[in-house]
C-alpha cells in the first residue's frame, strides 16, 4: 500500500528513473499514435498538453502556498511569494512558449523550446531545490514539482518527435539570439518586481543573482554585472546545440537519400 512515507524520490533513485521512464513512454506512445496525422492535429495535442500542464502548475503552486513545511524550509529565502512563482523560469517557461512557437511556426522560438526548455527542466530535476529532495512523490508539492518538470521535458522533445520542427545548423545563430532576448525579458521582469516591491528577491532565469550556482559564479567573475554575466553561457550553449543538431541533421539527410 502506498503511503506518504513510501515512494521517496531523489535524483536518479528507482522512483525517479521509473517516473521518468513513464513520461518518456507517454511521449513515445503519443508520437506513434500521431504518426501520419495532420500537422493541425499534432499542434492541437501539443498545445492542449501545455495548457493542461499550466493548469496543473497553478494547482501545484496553490498547494505550495499552503505548505507550512516548505515555507519553513525556505524561510531564509523569504518563504512563498506568488510573484516569485510565475511560470517564467527556464525550467517552466516552455508551457507558455511552445503554444506560441508552434502556432506562429517561429523556428527560433521552437529551437529555444526544444533545446533550452528541457535543459532547464532537467537541471531542476537533477538538482531539486530545498524541500523537493528526499520526500515522497505522493506529497502534493512533490507531485507538482516533478510532474511539471517532467512534462516540460517531454513537451519540448515532442516538438521534434511529432515532426513539427527539425533543427538545422542555420537555426542556431537566431536561436542563440532568441535565448538572450528571452533571458533579458526575464531580467526585466525581475527588476520590475524588485523596483515595485512586489518581490524583492525576484530572480527569473538567475539573471540578477547567481544564487550560488557554481558555473554562473565563474561567469560573474568575468562580468560582475546583472544579466551580463549570463552571456558567456553561450560558450556552453552553442556546443550543446551542435552536439544534438549535427546527428539529427545527418539522420534526416540519410533518410532523404534512402527515399530518393
Amino acid at each position: 500500500m502506498l503511503t506518504l512515507t513510501s515512494m521517496v524520490i531523489t535524483p536518479v533513485n528507482g522512483v525517479f528513473i521509473g517516473t521518468f521512464a513513464a513520461f518518456i513512454a507517454l511521449l513515445v506512445i503519443a508520437s506513434v499514435l500521431l504518426k501520419g496525422k495532420s500537422e493541425k492535429a499534432k499542434k492541437a495535442v501539443l498545445i492542449s498538453t501545455c495548457v493542461v500542464t499550466l493548469v496543473g502548475f497553478i494547482v501545484y503552486k496553490y498547494f505550495l502556498a499552503i505548505d507550512d513545511e516548505w515555507d519553513r524550509l525556505n524561510a531564509g529565502m523569504g518563504g512563498f511569494n506568488w510573484w516569485g512563482e510565475l511560470p517564467f523560469q527556464l525550467c517552466n517557461v516552455n508551457m507558455i512558449l511552445i503554444p506560441v512557437a508552434v502556432l506562429l511556426k517561429n523556428r527560433s522560438m521552437m529551437c529555444f523550446c526544444f533545446f533550452l526548455g528541457p535543459l532547464g527542466a532537467m537541471m531542476a530535476l537533477f538538482m531539486p531545490g530545498t524541500g523537493f529532495d528526499g520526500y515522497s512523490l505522493l506529497l502534493p508539492r512533490m507531485l507538482g514539482y516533478y510532474g511539471t518538470h517532467f512534462m516540460v521535458v517531454i513537451e519540448g522533445w515532442a516538438i521534434v518527435t511529432f515532426g513539427l520542427f527539425k533543427p538545422t545548423l542555420r537555426d542556431l545563430p537566431k536561436a542563440v539570439l532568441t535565448s538572450l532576448l528571452i533571458a533579458f525579458a526575464a531580467f526585466a521582469l525581475s527588476m520590475v518586481l524588485r523596483w515595485t516591491g512586489l518581490h524583492e528577491g525576484a530572480n527569473y532565469f538567475f539573471t540578477v543573482e547567481t544564487e550560488g550556482n557554481a558555473l554562473l559564479d565563474i561567469f560573474h567573475g568575468w562580468l560582475p554585472f546583472p544579466f551580463l554575466y549570463i552571456i558567456p553561457c553561450t560558450l556552453i550553449l552553442v556546443p550543446y546545440m551542435l552536439l544534438i543538431t549535427v546527428p539529427l541533421t545527418w539522420y534526416e539527410r540519410k533518410k532523404q537519400k534512402e527515399k530518393g
